[in-house]
């Protein structure tokens, strides 16, 4: 949590967003308290994650922070809403308070990613803790600056992962690696998350928003509708038996073979050319 005090400045400043050649920016924009991420913030993220899978003009996400954070976790003390009434002699937090908070924030913002319709890339310009760290591993793809660190920081403040840190861990890094995070509560430099597969690129600083949004651009660029499947199948494989897999990309298929641009797909390859996909 963020010991600066909340920002004083628009919801809007402190998450931008931009739409250029179909790429969708979101950008955490709180750098003095190194993106510490608020209610309010977390809430507009979700929202333009939304939009972004509603959005016929967008087929890409980048979801990247300014400064030298990417985001260090939640900071609860902005936009938090008054709380619940209590009965007198109550005591200040009752059992299902915390879950309750769990699932209505860091829960839905994690989700917000996974269930994007369009593929989201993070731009990860620094420290990942926390929730920040489940941000970016949530992301299809993540491209690191070579100063970044992600942190399993939970331990360190006597508490369990939350933010889907225990569901994603496992999956990306195998269950041994995964408690070594957890348990200890280390900093794992980039060079070691690229290794252990939770990172896809690793540049230089002034390399990073091109890196990523090359890569937006080639998903943009792409057959929107059969990435977005193609990413529900994937982020679907591991809860599911090997029937329901089957049965579900063949249905996939189905959907995406009644495209616009599965049709272009076929033509482009009959007549030796690069296809012209429009998303749809």
């Amino acid at each position: 949590m963020a010991e600066d005090q909340h920002s004083e400045q628009p919801l809007e400043q402190q998450v931008l967003h931009r739409v250029e050649d179909r790429v969708a920016w979101i950008t955490l924009n709180r750098p003095e308290v190194r993106n510490a991420i608020t209610p309010d913030q977390r809430n507009r993220v979700i929202d333009l994650l939304e939009e972004a899978s509603a959005a016929h003009d967008v087929g890409a996400v980048v979801l990247t922070a300014t400064g030298k954070g990417f985001c260090t976790g939640a900071d609860l003390r902005g936009g938090r809403g008054a709380p619940a009434p209590k009965p007198q002699g109550a005591p200040e937090r009752i059992i299902g308070d915390a879950a309750r908070m769990i699932r209505r924030g860091a829960q839905r913002l994690i989700a917000a990613v996974l269930d994007c319709e369009k593929p989201v890339v993070a731009a990860v310009n620094g420290t990942a803790a926390g929730i920040g760290a489940h941000l970016a591993f949530a992301c299809d793809l993540v491209v690191a600056a070579e100063e970044a660190r992600f942190i399993e920081v939970f331990v360190r403040r006597g508490i369990s992962p939350d933010g889907g840190g225990a569901y994603l861990l496992p999956r990306l890094v195998g269950l041994q690696r995964a408690k070594e995070l957890v348990f200890f509560g280390d900093d794992l430099p980039v060079a070691e998350a690229e290794r252990m597969g939770l990172v896809n690129r690793v540049v230089p600083a002034d390399q990073l928003e091109a890196t990523a949004g090359a890569l937006a651009a080639r998903l943009a660029a792409g057959p929107t509708k059969a990435i977005g499947l193609a990413k529900w199948l994937l982020n679907r494989s591991l809860d599911s038996d090997r029937q329901t897999a089957f049965d579900e990309e063949a249905w996939a298929q189905e959907l995406a073979v009644a495209t616009a641009d599965a049709a272009e797909g076929l033509r482009a390859f009959a007549e030796r050319r690069e296809p012209r996909f429009r998303g749809f």
